[in-house]
Order: C-alpha cells, then structure tokens, then sequence
C-alpha cells in the first residue's frame, strides 16, 4: 500500500489526510483523521450516461458499529441493519453540501460514499465526513465545483469554540454547522437555545472563517496529486427550442402563473402548470423530436425559473410579484386551532395558506422513553418528535409506510426547535411523542409542524417555557449584490428560487435554523438580513398562536396518565424489585400501575387514575421506610414466640415485641396479650446494627410509670389497646 499524507491544523487539532489506493477503483477516494476519528469517503461516476430529466446524484453515510469498539444490536441480529436517524441526517447535511456544486446538466450517476472507521467519543464524525467527501471528488476525475469547507461553532460563556468535544457541545447555547465554498455559505444546519439574531450571525461568521481555511488546505492537496477532470458531453439548449418555447408558450404561462394582464393568479395555492407543461412537450415532441423530450423540460423549467426572478428582481421596490399577490415580506393568512381531537393528550392545527399540519401529543411514562443505541451514543430520550408527509398532502398518490429521508431530517429539525423549551424530567417526568402529519403541503411544512407542535404541547398542559414559531425565508439572486429576500415561500417559490432558509425560535430567540441553496453560496449579509426579515414574520405568527392559547393548560388532559415521583435510598431498591422482580410485579399487579426506578433512587409511578398511583407510593413508602426510635408503628402480629411476637410494620417488615415489652406488669405467656391475626400500635425503643427493629407496646400507655408498678398489682388497670387486664388472668374479655 502507497500512502501519500497531509497535514494541517484545523480548529485547535490536527486533521491528517491519506490518499492510498485501499479503493483503487474509486473514481477518488480519502481517509481523514481527526482526533482519533477516523472517515473514509469514495467518490465514484458511472461510465453511462441515463436518458433522465436530472442529475442522478447519491450520497451515503455509513455508520459502522466497530467503529465505537462496540457490538451493538439485538440478541440474534448483531449486523448493522437500516441507517440510524443520526447517519441519515448525516448524509443530508453532505448532501445537501455537495449538491449545488454540481452541473444539474451531468446525467451519469455520481455516488459519494462515506464511513466512519473509528469514532473517539469527543470529535464528531460529521465534519471530517464533509472534508472527507469533498477531497474524494476534488482529487477525483469527477466534474465538480468545490472544495467545499465545514466548521462547527459552539459557544459557551459569551465565547465561540469551533469544532467543539461532546461535552462543550453540552454546555453551549448553539449547535451550529456551517460549510461554503469561496467566503460564501451554502448549508447550514443549527440547533439553538434561544440565541439572539446578532448572536447567530457572529457565529456564521466565525464558522466561515474556519470553513475558508480548511477549503484552502483542499486546493493545495488537489493541485498537487488532482486528476484532470472528465470530458462530460453537457448538452446545452437548442436555441430554437428556446426561442420556440418563449414565442408560443411564454405568455400562455405568464397568464397561469401571474394572471391576466399583470393581474395576480391564484389568491391560495400554487398555480397548475401541469396541462401546459404537457401542451409544451407534446408540441417539442412533434416539432424537435422524441430524444429532445428531456431538453425541452429544461427549456421549460428554466423558463419558468427565469420568470420569476424577473417578476421579483426587475421590479421596484414594493411593486415586485409573488404568483400569490403578496409582497416580498408578507406571510399567509395564518389560522390556529387546539384541542381538535379532543380524546388525545393534547392537539393542534396549524394553517399558513395552504399548508395545513396536524400535530398531537401523548405523555407517557418514563419507561417510554426511546433507547437510543448508536455508534456514538447510548442514551435515553424523553422527548421525540415525529413527521409524516402523506401522498395525499400534494394532492398526489403515493407509497405509504416507514419514514424516509425527508420525513426523518424533517422531524428532526422540529425535535431540535422545540427541544430547548421542553421542561426537564426532573419538573416533567413524562415521555412526550409529538406527531405532525401534513395534511396539505404547499411550502414548509417543518415549520408549520413546529407551529403546531407547540399548540398541541400547550393544549397537553405540557409546561414549555416558551411557544416556538418558525417561518421559511425564500432568495431570489443574479448576483452577491441583485438579490431580495421574500418571506413565507410557498412550493412554488421554493422550487423556482434559490434559498430555503428556515428560522425556528421564542419571542427571545432562535432555537433552529437549516439553509438548503440551490446555488453556489450566499453571502454572510444575505444571511443576516433572512434571520431579522424572519424574526419579524415569527412574531406575526406568534401573535395568532397566541390568541389560541395564551399559555400551557394548568391541568393535564383527563385522559393523560397520572404521575408521583419520589426518592428513595437508593439502597432499598433491591427491596422494592425483590427477588426476582417478586416484590415489584406484585405491586403492579395489585394497583395496575407502571413504576420506574433509576439507580439514583428516583421512582415514577403512572397510572390511568391518582388513586392507583397513591396506593401504590404507600406500598413502597412502606417497603423504604426507615424507622427511627420513639416512632409510633402499627400492624398486624405474625408469629409468636415464648419470648415475644413479631409484628408487621410495613412490606417486609417486622419488629420483635419482647415479652417484657407487651404490657406495664409482668406477663407470663405472650398469649396472654397477643395472638396472631392482632392489630396492635408500639413504639419503636431500639435499632441494632444489623437493622432489626425492637418495639414496644406498654410504652405507648400513657399512664405506664417505669417507677410506679402499683397498677400491676391491682385488678383493674387498663392495658394497651384499651383491653382490660386482670393481674392473674393475665388477659380478660371482661368490660
């Protein structure tokens, strides 16, 4: 093996490069250490080009479980098997990284394949991942436009920390990715914990500066062992489709999009160019030819892509066009609704136009909390969310079943918006699952679902610390300077225009941000003037969430489960289990409950009803109680013996009552006082070193004298428990 090694600083650690030829048939491929995590990305073209009307582009990150020196799974499937939520959202970030830099003219299918070889538990594998696959396709013969750079910033203290550990990233208020090309950005990806718009713009900067050095280290690699890229027949438009498509069909679209005579289309929705798209191919069809079909597709959507930036950036301030008639920063009509299903937990409805979310709540135990077993972390999670996004949401039939991509990276970025404002388990011990299904899709539909998410938390009584909004902010660009931003983009807008920069956050600040491109980057400014335009659309949303439901409900919904949380030694936990689980299966038996322990001896009991989850706290109350001296006990007598009787004080607990301890004269048998079966009241007077506890019952008589037995000598004292003692009988039933 030939191995040829870089170097380089990045971020306070060094990054190690090795280019070998372990995949030598690979169009290109690279192995990046950082720290002790190590990646290694394969960039590969095929030799045939596909008769397809787009780029046929693949990436995947592959998660292997030696990676983390662990052999993880269930007891009989010990292989890895469908990617983890966490490798997903990986591969969407390279994607969508990677992706605006490539010719969406090239019609060969390009795979980027990326693994995580080692991980070390402090350095993240996701940015060497990024550097990994941008190297493999700049060394490679590969057409492309990078290198591209990737930085995280955290920020702990009021200072930035840039590519930070697992535990820094703890104790930050941001989890921000930035990656560019060039000083421009062209992906972001942030969780936040209520940070101010300035706060996240110095963050973007100083993320950029580090995104511009590692793209500089890539340059000199791949122009020192770089092949030359391949000749890829790109075909350009014919000009007279062009020209025939503009003369025939550029004002019949014009008419569809914008309406007659400039005057706007559609109020609601987005305009259906469907049946002229198929008028325009039937007649290319006729005119240039079956294998010009996908050419005269480009042609259109082109077309119509071109249009619409002209409507926004060729018109003058306030007069520009949205198909919808709104102005560049003017949201939907907005609608919010809780409580829709009125038998769940909690649920709300969230309308921006025609995007239209459903979002429900159900609380659960503590026990329903989701195991999350993965390369680089085991941990439990008290807080999910989820996303659907039906056929039917787009008018549009459709494969129904598991979550794919989309759906995943969705959920996930509602997750982190909502996540900071989620109340602590310690204040809140349920398990939350929120479900938003998309029930009509017409332009970001995460950030509807992040609307009405935080209407169903409130409608559940789940106590947030503050409701969460979010918007999605559109870019329609020639250049770094003829650029205007345009608020609330629906569909069309998003296909058509070059940004979606999506903004999640409280009246205080930013909890999320993602930025997906379509060109080669946008400047930090564009950014900066998207996150205030977005603030102040938030707001305006915020408003009519607001009116809905000013605040958490005080009462959780009556079908919600009750919960009582206590603490116990965590020494008696093994008393509460019991053998084999004996003592624990028992109680959930008898009160139908659910209990939780964890190993600092808090205990979550839940229950359909408070009357089950109060007598099953007494059960265990008792079983770890700890019983001090001069503590007045009761229970039932259980054994005797010629020197005194055992009696229950609580689960698995019992006292000795010495003969000398039943009553205030001398008692010759036990029998006398006590018989099995008895309810009795005594005093706790010792605990020896072992724990075993010794009672009393003649101190509990309140006219017991240690140094006046006068009354054992006579016939008529009265003995604990109100019986009547004749000394003699030693035990009467008389009255």
């Amino acid at each position: 093996m030939q191995i040829k090694s870089y170097e380089t600083e990045y971020c306070g650690k060094k990054l190690r490069v090795e280019i070998s030829d372990l995949a030598g048939q690979a169009n290109g491929s690279v192995l990046v250490r950082y720290g002790e995590t190590t990646v290694f990305a394969t960039a590969t073209m095929s030799s045939q080009e596909k008769n397809l009307p787009y780029f046929p582009l693949t990436v995947d990150y592959e998660e292997k479980f030696y990676a983390a020196g662990r052999i993880l799974g269930s007891r009989f499937i010990k292989r890895e098997g469908r990617p983890s939520e966490e490798a997903v959202l990986t591969s969407r970030i390279i994607d969508r990284t990677l992706r605006p830099l490539f010719d969406k003219r090239i019609r060969r299918d390009v795979q980027v394949v990326v693994m995580a070889l080692s991980v070390d538990g402090k350095n993240d594998p996701d940015i060497p991942a990024i550097v990994a696959a941008s190297l493999a396709l700049g060394i490679s013969d590969i057409p492309w436009g990078g290198p591209v750079g990737a930085a995280r910033a955290a920020r702990v203290e009021d200072k930035f920390i840039m590519n930070p550990t697992y535990e820094e990233r703890e104790k930050s208020i941001m989890d921000l990715v930035v990656c560019g090309k060039d000083s421009r950005i062209n992906m972001v990806e942030a969780g936040l914990r209520e940070a101010a718009e300035e706060v996240v713009a110095e963050g973007l900067k100083a993320a950029l500066l580090e995104v511009v050095k590692i793209e500089e280290f890539q340059k000199e690699i791949i122009e020192e062992i770089g092949k030359e890229k391949a000749k890829i027949e790109l075909k350009e438009k014919p000009a007279e489709i062009v020209e025939a498509f503009k003369s025939a069909f550029w004002p019949k679209l014009e008419g569809i999009i914008y309406g007659e005579k400039g005057k706007p289309g559609l109020q609601r929705g987005k305009p259906d160019i469907g049946p002229i798209k198929k008028e325009w191919l039937d007649s290319a069809k006729e005119k240039f030819g079956e294998d010009n079909l996908n050419l005269a597709e480009q042609v259109f959507e082109d077309g119509v892509d071109e249009m619409v930036h002209s409507k926004i950036l060729d018109a003058k301030e306030g007069e520009e066009m949205r198909q919808d008639g709104r102005k560049i920063n003017e949201i939907r009509e907005v609608y919010a609704g809780v409580a829709y299903l009125p038998i769940l937990h909690g649920s709300g409805v969230f309308y921006r136009g025609d995007t239209h979310v459903l979002s429900t709540v159900t609380l659960g135990a503590p026990g329903d909390a989701q195991l999350i077993e993965g390369m680089e972390v085991q941990t439990t999670k008290h807080f999910m969310h989820h996303y659907n996004f039906p056929p039917f949401s787009v008018g549009e039939t459709g494969r129904m079943g598991s979550p794919g991509r989309r759906e995943i990276g969705h959920g996930a970025l509602v997750e982190r918006a909502l996540a900071g404002v989620i109340p602590p388990k310690e204040e809140f011990p349920y398990t939350i699952r929120v479900v938003s299904e998309t029930m009509s899709s017409n332009g970001s539909t995460s950030q509807g679902s992040v609307c009405a998410s935080t209407l169903a938390l409130m409608d559940a009584g789940v106590p947030i610390k503050s409701p969460v909004a979010g918007i999605s902010m559109g870019l329609m660009m020639r250049s770094d300077k003829e650029y205007k931003i345009l608020t609330d983009i629906q569909g069309f807008e998003d296909h058509f225009g070059d940004m979606d920069f999506k903004c999640a956050g409280t009246k205080v600040g930013l909890t999320a941000i993602q930025l997906d491109i379509k060109v080669d980057g946008v400047t930090l400014g564009m950014l900066e003037k998207g996150l205030y335009q977005a603030k102040e659309a938030r707001g305006q949303i915020m408003e009519t969430m607001l009116k809905t439901i000013s605040e958490p409900r005080k009462e959780l919904s009556p079908m919600a489960p009750r919960i009582i949380k206590l603490m116990i030694n965590p020494d008696k936990i093994r008393e509460v289990i019991g053998p084999g689980g004996k003592m624990i299966n028992s109680i959930i038996e008898k009160t139908g409950v659910e209990i939780d322990i964890e190993q600092d001896g808090s205990v979550f009991i839940t229950s359909k009803n408070m009357e089950s989850a109060e007598e099953a706290k007494k059960i265990i109350d008792g079983i770890t109680h700890e019983y001090a001296v001069d503590e007045v006990v009761s229970g039932p007598v259980t054994r005797l013996f010629d020197f005194g009787a055992m009696v229950e004080i609580g689960p698995m607990q019992e006292g000795l009552v010495h003969i000398s301890e039943l009553a205030p004269f001398r008692v010759n048998k036990v029998t006398d006082i006590v018989n099995i079966g008895d309810q009795v009241k005594a005093k706790v007077i010792s605990i020896d070193e072992k724990g075993r506890i010794n009672l009393s019952i003649k101190q509990l008589d309140p006219k017991y004298n240690p140094g006046d037995d006068s009354r054992n000598r006579h016939g008529n004292g009265e003995g604990y428990n109100g019986r009547s003692n004749h000394h003699g009988n030693g035990r009467s039933n008389q009255k």
